[in-house]
């Protein structure tokens, strides 16, 4: 399991606030490479479904066991794309006896939320 820290981009403070300056000022190299590698973690339609079936469970968690059965890949393969998605931070994971258990880390999805969210000063007029 990764232990790094996650940095939210285009944040002074340490509080968990949306970030809007993300949207009304352009990314630097740092903070461009740091939002490419999550792009490029979710850029795969197994991956995607993975980290939505993930995201979007009740109770905010699932097990492997469930995610195997939706997909006509080997177990493998799964492990391998969830592996992808945990090194990206994500998601995050714990071994329940013979099981792992996955879920989304919200910090992370809330940056690139944050990117994603057209500024105020950016849309277009009516």
């Amino acid at each position: 399991m990764s232990k790094q820290e996650l940095v939210a981009l285009g944040r002074s403070d340490g509080n968990s606030a949306c970030c809007p300056e993300l949207v009304t000022a352009p990314l630097d190299e740092d903070q461009a490479a740091e939002l490419a590698k999550l792009f490029k973690a979710l850029g795969d339609p197994v991956r995607l479904r993975l980290m939505s079936m993930i995201a979007s469970r009740a109770g905010g968690e699932v097990c492997v066991c469930d995610l195997t059965p939706a997909f006509d890949l080997s177990q493998p393969t799964i492990s391998h794309h969830l592996k992808l998605l945990r090194q990206a931070g994500l998601i995050d994971c714990e071994r329940r006896g013979t099981w792992v258990h996955y879920w989304a880390l919200p910090a992370t999805l809330d940056r690139l939320a944050a990117f994603l969210e057209p500024s105020q000063t950016a849309e277009a007029p009516a």
